[in-house]
C-alpha cells in the first residue's frame, strides 16, 4: 500500500491505496465521487475527466499513487461556482446535454475553456472540446452553450484561479489568452529562444534498433551528417532552423499511433563524431493541445557491413509527461519504433541517389498502427 495526501474538494485527504489503483477508482470507490463516469477506460472518451490542479485531467489512465501532493476538483465541488453556474444554465438552454453521462467530463473541460480562453470561438471550443465523446446530443449544442459563456465569462472565486505549473502534465501553461488572439493559432518558438538541454529519469523508457541501409557507409554517413536532409527523410518531421554553429535544430514532430495524434514542437542539439560514425540527439518538445510533453536523448552509430551496406545501430532514452504518457511504453509503441525507421532508411536511400523525398506528413496513422500490432503478434507467437 502507498499512502497519498491530496486535496479534493477543498478538503485534505489522506488515504492508503495499491499501486495499481485507477485515480478514477479510488474517486468513485473511496471517496465516492460518482459524477467521475467510467466510459472506455483507456483516456478516451473523457468521460472521467476532473481538474487536476486547474487542468482537466482523465483520471482512468492515472494511479491514484501519482496524485500524491495535487488538488482535484470533482462536479461535486462547484455548487456555488458562478462560471459552472453559467456553464449549467447555457447547457440546458441549448440542450448540450441528453443522457448526462459525458456531462460531468464536459463540464470540466467547459470550464477550462472559458475561464483559459474568454472569447472563443467555435472553432477553438471544437478543438478543445475533441478529447470529450458523447454519443447523444452531436456536440452542437454543447458548443453553443460553451460559446455563449465564453463571450462574457462571469468571473472565478480566487481558489478557482489555476496554479502552475501543473502536477500531473509536467508542463507550464498558457496564461489565458486575450479574446482578440484566441483563434490565432500559436506561433512556433522564436528561434533566439535559450536551447535546454533535456533531464531524463533514471526509468526513462529505452528502445534500441538497427538497420541495414542499402548504402556504403561513406555514402550513408554523408546523408547522416546533413541534418536539413535528415529532416527531409524523417517522416512527421519539419525542419524549421538549424544553428549549424550551435548544433542546435528546431521544428516540428507530428505523429499518429491509432487515433492519437500529437504535435510536438520544440529543438534538439545534434552533435557529431566523423572519426568514429557516431552521433547524438537530444531535445525535446511540447504538444499544445493534449498538454503532453516529451524529452529523449538518441546515440547513433553507423558502421559499414558485406555487400558494399552499412549498419545503423540506434538507441533512444525517453521520458513522456502528460495526457499521452499512457501510451509511451508500450510494445506497440517499440514496433511502430522499428515501423518508422524502416521508413526512415528507405527515404535515406532515396536522397542519397538523388531521388525526391517528401516525409513531412503525420508519421504513422491507423494503418500504422496495425502494422506495429500485427508484428508485435507475429513475434509473440515465433510466425
Amino acid at each position: 500500500m502507498t499512502t497519498v495526501t491530496l486535496t479534493i474538494n477543498g478538503s485534505v485527504v489522506t488515504r492508503e491505496v495499491q499501486p495499481r489503483t485507477h485515480l478514477a477508482d479510488f474517486l468513485r470507490e473511496d471517496m465516492q465521487l460518482t459524477s467521475v463516469h467510467l466510459g472506455c477506460e483507456h483516456g478516451v472518451c473523457g468521460a472521467c475527466t476532473v481538474l487536476v490542479d486547474g487542468a482537466p485531467q482523465r483520471t482512468c489512465i492515472d494511479f491514484a499513487a501519482a496524485a500524491d501532493g495535487v488538488s482535484i476538483r470533482t462536479i461535486e465541488s462547484f455548487d456555488d461556482d458562478p462560471v459552472m453556474a453559467a456553464l449549467r444554465r447555457a447547457f440546458s438552454v441549448h440542450h448540450g446535454l441528453q443522457c448526462g453521462y459525458c456531462t460531468p467530463g464536459v463540464l470540466a473541460t467547459a470550464y477550462d475553456i472559458v475561464t483559459r480562453l474568454p472569447g472563443a470561438d467555435p472553432a477553438r471550443i471544437r478543438e478543445e472540446l475533441a478529447g470529450n465523446l458523447c454519443r447523444c446530443t452531436g456536440y452542437a449544442g454543447m458548443v453553443a452553450a460553451i460559446h455563449e459563456v465564453a463571450a462574457n465569462p462571469p468571473s472565478r472565486p480566487a481558489d478557482a484561479v489555476r496554479a502552475e505549473p501543473l502536477a500531473f502534465a509536467g508542463v507550464k501553461r498558457a496564461s489565458p489568452a486575450a479574446p482578440a488572439a484566441v483563434a490565432a493559432r500559436a506561433a512556433p518558438e522564436a528561434d533566439s529562444a535559450p536551447y535546454a538541454a533535456p533531464t531524463l529519469p533514471a526509468d526513462a523508457a529505452e528502445i534500441a534498433l538497427s538497420e541495414i541501409l542499402d548504402l556504403p557507409a561513406d555514402k550513408a554517413w554523408a546523408v547522416l551528417r546533413d541534418v536539413e536532409t535528415v529532416a527531409a527523410c524523417l517522416p512527421g518531421a519539419t525542419l524549421q532552423a538549424f544553428d549549424a554553429g550551435a548544433g542546435v535544430a528546431r521544428g516540428v514532430f507530428a505523429v499518429a499511433i491509432g487515433p492519437m495524434r500529437a504535435s510536438f514542437e520544440g529543438a534538439a542539439k545534434v552533435s557529431f563524431d566523423d572519426g568514429e560514425r557516431t552521433g547524438r540527439i537530444g531535445g525535446g518538445g511540447e504538444d499544445k493541445s493534449s498538454r503532453t510533453r516529451a524529452d529523449g536523448q538518441l546515440d547513433f552509430a553507423l558502421n559499414a557491413v558485406d555487400g558494399g551496406r552499412s549498419q545503423l545501430d540506434i538507441a533512444l532514452r525517453y521520458n513522456v509527461r502528460g495526457g499521452l504518457a499512457q501510451f509511451s511504453r508500450g510494445a506497440v509503441v517499440a514496433e511502430a519504433a522499428k515501423l518508422l525507421i524502416g521508413e526512415f532508411s528507405g527515404n535515406l536511400a532515396k536522397a542519397a541517389a538523388g531521388e525526391a523525398v517528401d516525409a513531412s506528413a503525420t508519421a504513422g496513422g491507423i494503418g500504422f498502427a496495425l502494422k506495429a500490432l500485427s508484428a508485435r503478434i507475429r513475434r509473440a507467437f515465433g510466425l
